[in-house]
């Protein structure tokens, strides 16, 4: 076998293999959190009106209400949030066309000395600078993605975030909301389908961030818990000093 192929070979293997997830994508983080902010916020406002002693009607129109107003926040929240993002690079974005339509010359030798502060000699530093500013679109991508960290043609969407996190917001608060749903009297179905609901969720979160899916699913498993049980403990403080 030669030098070459001796080369090639493994070259194939780690092309056919070495792939990434998407970190970038508009999508997953807000359906992320909005899964895991329905299910918590929302149990933790119906153990906590059940806690004051309410109805199991009371407890479900204080859940439906928590689904209304928690997914449409989520959404709002997560399109200005983004939208603002989004604004915010592109008008910098402009700003580094109009450099590089201003000042060519300074922007290239900007190019130049980066590439060289990486160890690249200068000679060849200077051409490469020289070779990837001819089209100025190109130029524009690469100082962007050198200077500001970001990648125009990879920007979130803010309508995708505000959908993301309004459709898993309201999946995640509807989870407890079944049972009663269903024709159940009692919290108890409720929570316990919103806790395996949480460990499932931590658990599938695991498989893209690599992380034991076990200790992310316990993790969620234990933070909505810890937040039932204080919003009930609460609400029946409240109910007995309002009672």
């Amino acid at each position: 076998m030669s030098v070459l192929e001796a080369v090639a070979a493994p070259h194939a293997a780690h092309r056919d293999n070495h792939t990434h997830r998407d970190v970038n994508g508009g999508w997953l983080r807000p359906a992320v959190f909005g899964a895991m902010d329905g299910l918590v916020s929302n149990v933790a406002l119906m153990t906590g009106v059940a806690g004051g002693s309410a109805s199991a009607q009371t407890v479900v129109i204080a859940g439906l209400a928590g689904l209304a107003a928690g997914a449409f926040s989520m959404a709002a929240g997560e399109y200005t949030s983004v939208a603002s993002q989004r604004e915010l690079v592109l008008a910098e974005l402009d700003v580094e066309r109009r450099e590089l339509h201003k000042h060519p010359a300074d922007e290239l030798a900007e190019l130049a000395a980066l590439y060289e502060s990486r160890g690249v000699e200068p000679k060849l530093a200077l051409e490469v600078a020289m070779q990837l500013s001819r089209d100025p679109e190109q130029a524009l991508e690469i100082h962007a993605r050198e200077e500001l960290g970001i990648d125009p043609s990879d920007l979130p969407s803010p309508m995708v975030a505000a959908v993301s996190s309004f459709g898993s917001f309201a999946l995640g608060a509807l989870l407890p909301l079944l049972p009663y749903l269903l024709g159940a009297t009692a919290l108890w179905p409720a929570v316990l389908l919103a806790l395996l609901g949480l460990f499932a969720c931590g658990a599938v979160v695991a498989r893209v961030t690599a992380r034991s899916w076990w200790f992310s699913g316990l993790r969620q498993l234990f933070l909505g818990a810890a937040a039932a049980g204080v919003t009930y403990a609460l609400g029946i403080a409240f109910g007995t000093a309002l009672g």
